[in-house]
């Protein structure tokens, strides 16, 4: 499905546009104004004759040029007949703000409003959504003032959800962590456009690497299995499913008015599609954040460098309860470790074994030597690498060194736990293409995100 037009709009009508503070409409043409969007506005008001500056419009036939998309934020019980007028103006997407539909057991209306856009032919975003964003062309029609949610970067991300607060918070936390996002699509009531439709039409977006959802409910079953097993095959997709317990599924009914559904059978949907399941926002991002910087694992065996004992011995037990592998180093890969330290190139009480634990007085050097060794055996799979950069004598060399280990093709990732330093330092890394991870159970969600995902293909191409 070719959804581009709501997305790539070039004329954007704005039903509801206001110049009055505090107004959804107004909100929304501050956000089209502010994020650079080079498409024309057009805004929509019975009473101003111009609305931040641009000429307003009674109704939108009487604009003069081609609209693609309208964005209607006015009383809900108005939206099928001004639904009616977009559809004689030739418009082609909505994005349906307004609430008051089935959320609030108005049923007939939301009948009503899917009724003129099937007339039409016009797809629907919504009703009851925070709107859409797409961070590659400035087209935010989101009403959440910058100051209060700010947008992440562009980058390989998309997010799709059906709860518009949770959206907005999740923008914010990209925005602050500096994960980059293509789209933003905030789901509503669903009663056109569905989870399924737009992982249809992102599995084929080029902007975007990793499609990411939280879904209360799926509308039908089947067509979600479908699109989600073509997607895929295309591209990763992690959902974060909520109601999952009785109280939970009962609250997602009164949210969206949507069908929570048998937690098991979502669970066996997803299995058998290839979606990654996340259990909290932050392991969303976790799995998302490494399947777009990182290819997918070839296999399980996860090699561990660190300059902290400790930290190893977490991520091997954080490995092992996840069902991933440590690797056993090779005889000759454990031969090289043992004629570095003869030459004096590594420290005699370094251990070997997997963690490969360089101890804290390692500078990039060491490091370089210890992740190289790891890579280059091929009883690994992916290489995790631990630095506590609280310790002195680790330098900015490590960004480099990290860097040249792409070259193998094998998975890299890389934690840095602590405050305000270590995330410089993660940031840094993070501008050569290796994910960081700010602690060790975020670094296991990565690598275990790209051994499943790996781990599916395989299965999918065999």
């Amino acid at each position: 499905m070719n959804l581009d037009f709501l997305f790539y709009p070039q004329g954007v009508a704005v039903i509801g546009a206001s110049n009055k503070e505090g107004k959804i409409g107004n909100a929304i043409m501050k956000n089209l104004i502010n994020f650079g969007f080079k498409g024309k506005i057009y805004p929509v008001n019975v009473k101003e004759d111009m609305v931040m500056g641009l000429k307003a419009y009674k109704s939108v036939l009487e604009i003069p040029d081609q609209v693609d998309v309208a964005v209607i934020a006015i009383p809900g019980k108005f939206v099928p007949q001004t639904l009616e007028e977009c559809g004689q103006k030739g418009i082609k997407g909505a994005v349906v703000i307004s609430a008051g539909f089935k959320e609030a057991g108005n049923i007939e209306l939301e009948e009503k409003l899917v009724e003129v856009a099937k007339k039409w032919n016009i797809k629907v975003v919504g009703p009851n959504c925070l709107g859409v964003t797409n961070i590659e062309n400035g087209f935010d029609c989101t009403f959440n003032p910058p100051e209060r949610q700010a947008r992440p970067e562009f980058g390989g991300i998309a997010f799709m959800s059906q709860s518009g607060a949770f959206g907005a918070a999740i923008l914010d936390w990209a925005a602050r962590h500096e994960v980059g996002m293509s789209k933003f699509i905030s789901l509503g009531n669903m009663a056109d456009l569905d989870e399924s439709d737009f992982m249809e039409y992102l599995k084929d977006d080029n902007a975007t690497k990793v499609i990411t959802a939280y879904l209360e409910g799926v509308k039908d079953g089947r067509k979600f299995l479908q699109a989600a097993k073509d997607a895929t095959r295309k591209k990763p997709v992690v959902i974060l499913k909520s109601g999952r317990t009785e109280a939970g599924a009962k609250a997602a009914a009164s949210h969206t008015g949507s069908l929570a559904g048998s937690y098991a059978i979502y669970q066996a949907a997803f299995e058998q599609s290839g979606v990654l399941e996340a259990r909290s926002m932050r392991q969303l991002f976790n799995y998302a954040k490494a399947l777009a910087m990182q290819k997918p694992a070839k296999g399980d065996r996860i090699a561990i460098v660190t300059n902290g004992g400790g930290a190893g011995v977490m991520m091997s037990d954080g490995v092992l309860e996840s069902g991933l592998k440590m690797a056993e180093l090779s005889e000759e890969t454990k031969e090289r470790f043992a004629k570095a330290i003869e030459e004096g190139k590594l420290p005699e009480h370094m251990s070997y074994k997997n963690p490969i634990d360089i101890i804290g007085d390692a500078p990039s050097s060491r490091y370089e030597i210890a992740m190289r060794y790891a890579i280059e055996d091929e009883n690994v799979d992916v290489l995790a690498v631990i630095a506590l950069f609280q310790s002195p004598a680790l330098d900015d060399g490590i960004v480099d060194a990290v860097a040249r280990m792409q070259e193998y093709g094998k998975p890299v990732i890389f934690i840095a736990p602590g405050g305000a330093y270590p995330e410089k330092m993660a940031r840094r890394i993070e501008k050569v293409g290796v994910p960081v991870f700010e602690t060790v159970e975020d670094g296991v969600d990565a690598a275990y995100a790209l051994v499943k995902y790996g781990q599916y293909l395989k299965e999918v191409e065999g």
